[in-house]
């Protein structure tokens, strides 16, 4: 059994239709009530609800309408022709659909364009170390969140991981791009159409009988909660990492980092009363919604097992024991254990000695004769990795789905 990891024993044999029975039976969602203050929020105020029963009442009527009139095809074909930030909507959309639309790409009245230019900046000089923690961190800890990880195996977009990973990879390839916001750049289009993609796995999700038999009592997925716990799996975890890998950063670019994301929530249909202001108030909100309901289960397992090969197979050079080892470090054998990344014994000590000397060296704060030369693999190996993911963010269709996973 040497040649078997304690994840794909768990997958082979059909035994993921079984787990998923008993995974109905777990604790649903385990995070303590709510109580993160709006005024913490960008709009300072807010009424307090618990986002956890709060959706997308804007979003959600309107793509129900247009998946119930069967118009998705024509639809999906439309809107591929919209791409930029500055085009006007396609001529055919259904009226509901292009007022929406109209309403949904328009920047909220508070973004900073100031903020935005620093967060090119810091895009500029911190891409390499984002890069990697959107993928090898933040892509890895999805599939330990559980109602993300059955909502994506679930629906239409789990039957073909690598096009879904893809479509993901456009969001981290496109809020980090020097003209997101621009005219010419495509970050509206992007989280306008998340945002319908959204609003329709809401419609068709609960007919799917494998996600109402693990979904542990939600009747609607993707809450405001839920979009928040995801949203803290990116900014809130890169910017914890890049601390705790002591990356010198500066109050222009870390609020310019947090501006565009906070503009990215509104733009994806998350209530301004739920955007944290400050990276001190995201901290606290994401101790409350994302870190208490990290967990495992069968469906983010397999997911893991999926994306993990899916990388490997970009490049010979990403070698699934380094790609274990370095995801280790990143999220912590608590997270790593959650999602069933094998251990590594000969790269793990490695990658945890070596790769603070390589972000010391990269910023100019120690000389190269200090770097061992095994650690340049490690180097190679991510700088590889940042290039491949970003560039499957290009020429990715995002598009509203109108069925679930087929079973």
């Amino acid at each position: 059994m040497d040649g078997l990891s304690r994840r794909r024993m768990l997958i082979t044999g059909g035994t993921l239709g079984a787990l998923g029975a008993m995974g109905a039976a777990t604790p649903a969602y385990a995070r303590p009530p709510w109580s993160w203050a709006p005024s913490g929020s960008v709009a300072g105020e807010g009424a307090g609800l618990d986002p956890e029963w709060v959706w997308d009442e804007e979003a959600d009527p309107v793509l129900a309408a247009v998946i119930d009139r069967g118009e998705v095809p024509k639809v999906n074909e439309l809107l591929r022709q919209w791409t930029r930030n500055d085009q006007p909507l396609p001529a055919g959309l259904p009226a509901d659909l292009r007022d929406f639309m109209e309403s949904a790409r328009r920047m909220p009245s508070w973004t900073d364009p100031g903020r935005l230019q620093a967060a090119v900046g810091f895009t500029k000089r911190k891409g390499i170390y984002t890069g990697a923690l959107y993928g090898l961190g933040s892509g890895l800890m999805s599939t330990a969140i559980p109602r993300e990880a059955r909502a994506v195996y679930y629906s239409k977009g789990g039957a073909d991981m690598k096009d879904r990973i893809a479509k993901t990879a456009k969001l981290g390839y496109d809020v980090g791009d020097l003209d997101a916001y621009q005219p010419s750049g495509t970050m509206v289009v992007t989280c306008v159409k998340t945002r319908l993609v959204h609003a329709a796995v809401r419609h068709l999700l609960p007919q799917s009988p494998g996600w109402s038999r693990t979904s542990g009592g939600q009747t609607i997925p993707i809450s405001q909660a839920d979009l928040m716990v995801t949203w803290h799996s990116l900014p809130t975890f890169v910017m914890r990492k890049l601390k705790d890998w002591r990356v010198p950063i500066s109050t222009a670019e870390s609020d310019g980092f947090l501006h565009v994301w906070q503009v990215t929530a509104h733009m994806l249909g998350i209530r301004d009363e739920y955007i944290p202001a400050s990276w001190t108030e995201a901290e606290a909100q994401s101790r409350q919604v994302l870190d208490p309901i990290l967990a495992a289960t069968p469906e983010g397992q397999n997911l893991t097992d999926v994306l993990l090969d899916i990388v490997a197979e970009l490049d010979a050079g990403l070698t699934r024991p380094l790609i274990n080892a370095f995801s280790r470090y990143t999220l912590g054998d608590r997270v790593g254990d959650l999602v069933g990344l094998d251990e590594e014994p000969f790269w793990q000590p490695l990658i945890s000695g070596a790769w603070p000397l390589l972000v010391a060296f990269r910023e100019g704060l120690i000389p190269l004769p200090l770097i061992p030369a095994a650690a340049w693999t490690v180097e190679e190996a991510i700088r590889k990795f940042v290039l491949l993911f970003l560039s499957e963010g290009r020429g990715v269709q995002l598009e509203i789905p109108d069925a679930n996973r087929p079973s």
